[in-house]
């Protein structure tokens, strides 16, 4: 019997939408990634610095999706709803929605000629409408019960994002949202492909959407001592994932959303040019460490990417390309880096890249979007660079022998031969994930 599984049992990636501070589409956001760009500001810059309280917090710099007309790759939700509905909508669901639109589009699906019973939607977020709870307490305590919106609580939920796709677009089959703070757009994608190994459904929009662009969420990850303060004066340079002077992650906002779709399906549509690449593994794990720091040896994230390796029936060094957490903070990148020793050590020829240097962290969005970002660069034969990268490693306790066996593609991207990609994320509650994508091969 052949050991090459059949088109109904294989997955594949043929649509991809984006909303990132790169701008708001796949195309501004590849060239970004192309051009070595960033999209991270300064709050300094935001129209209610001082009246919102954004000047009372140490970090000055953010990841935001930039506003102005769709046209030059920017965000205004009129862009893409009427005004009414854009008002019954929080803002991680609007961008959910925008970079479904674009996926479901790119993909060339005709919704129309499809069991719409038969297509799903997983698609989660980290912390939901973080701005209408805000908004939305401050309200109730300055004006009380009556001046509530009647749609606070459907704006903030988290499932909205997928809900509200689901209406939209009138998709039946599976609806499913995952939170797992920084992991949960790996877990969505990774839910999706399970959902069609499964036969729950033939096609999935998958992937996940943030916006904590409010004061009291940056002031708290400022608190945790989370967030970058040292260069405050120079916003483009603050995300230095592996770097020396790394010293903290820039929060940021956006969406990233793919379209998971049974081969066979792909096949009888004969949409084989819409394949971006085949997801092969899905891993996960947990740390049961410590609430929001990894252990040093990277255990939780080494048993995810091992048993992503092992469920696509690949070895370490199979593997081309890693889209890396690393998020730019000391303990994380290192735990991360210590990981890949333990597992790629023996690699000789692995890169390694985050391109959180390019747009922050976007939190439960991180990575579905950088899913994104490492499943284009198989299909091109790219690697995303890790712009801001001068030393690699270097901080006082890392160790200089485990970060000078791989290539972290500095500053700029390049051309390499990628026939397979890993893509990590990790979350605070020591929650772990991985999937591994593969070149596309009839």
């Amino acid at each position: 019997m052949s050991s090459v599984p059949s088109a109904a049992s294989r997955v594949v990636v043929t649509g991809l939408g984006l909303v990132t501070p790169l701008g708001v589409g796949l195309k501004h956001n590849w060239q970004g990634i192309l051009d070595s760009s960033c999209g991270i500001i300064s709050t300094t810059s935001f129209p209610d610095y001082e009246t919102a309280g954004w000047d009372k917090i140490p970090a000055k710099v953010y990841g935001k999706v930039p506003r102005g007309s769709l046209k030059d790759g920017k965000w205004d939700p009129l862009d893409h709803f009427e005004l009414a509905e854009s008002r019954r909508l929080g803002i991680f669901s609007q961008f959910a929605i925008a970079a479904a639109d674009e996926a479901i589009k790119d993909s060339k699906l005709d919704l129309n000629n499809l069991d719409r019973e038969r297509i799903g939607i997983t698609v989660g977020s980290g912390v939901g409408s973080f701005d209408d709870i805000c908004e939305g307490t401050t309200t109730y305590d300055a004006k009380g019960y009556k001046r509530m919106n009647p749609l606070f609580v459907p704006k903030l939920l988290i499932n909205m994002a997928a809900g509200n796709i689901s209406i939209r677009h009138g998709i039946k089959g599976p609806l499913h949202t995952a939170s797992t703070a920084c992991a949960t757009g790996l877990h969505s994608i990774g839910d999706a492909y399970n959902f069609i190994k499964n036969d729950y459904a033939d096609v999935m929009v998958a992937g996940a959407s943030e916006s904590v662009n409010h004061p009291l969420g940056l002031s708290g990850f400022a608190r945790a001592r989370s967030l970058v303060t040292d260069f405050n004066d120079d916003p483009s340079k603050a995300s230095r994932p592996f770097d020396a002077s790394r010293s903290g992650f820039v929060l940021g906002e956006g969406s990233g959303v793919l379209i998971l779709e049974r081969l066979s399906s792909v096949l009888e549509r004969g949409a084989q040019d819409q394949i971006y690449g085949e997801v092969l593994g899905y891993g996960l794990s947990g740390d049961a460490h410590h609430i929001t720091a990894p252990a040093t040896t990277g255990d939780g994230a080494y048993r995810a990417m091992a048993n992503t390796l092992k469920r696509a029936k690949l070895n370490p060094n199979d593997i081309d390309y890693i889209n890396a957490h690393a998020t730019s903070t000391v303990l994380g990148d290192r735990a991360e880096n210590n990981a890949i020793n333990n597992l790629f050590g023996d690699h000789k020829n692995l890169s390694i890249s985050s391109t959180k240097s390019a747009i922050g962290h976007l939190l439960g969005a991180a990575g579905s979007v950088e899913a994104i970002y490492a499943i284009k660069g198989l299909k091109e034969n790219i690697l995303p660079p890790t712009i801001n990268l001068e030393k690699v490693g270097g901080h006082p306790d890392d160790d200089p022998e485990k970060f000078n066996k791989f290539d972290y593609v500095p500053k700029v991207a390049r051309s390499k031969e990628i026939n397979y990609a890993l893509c990590n994320s990790f979350g605070f509650g020591g929650v772990n994930a991985s999937i591994v994508f593969g070149k596309y091969n009839s």
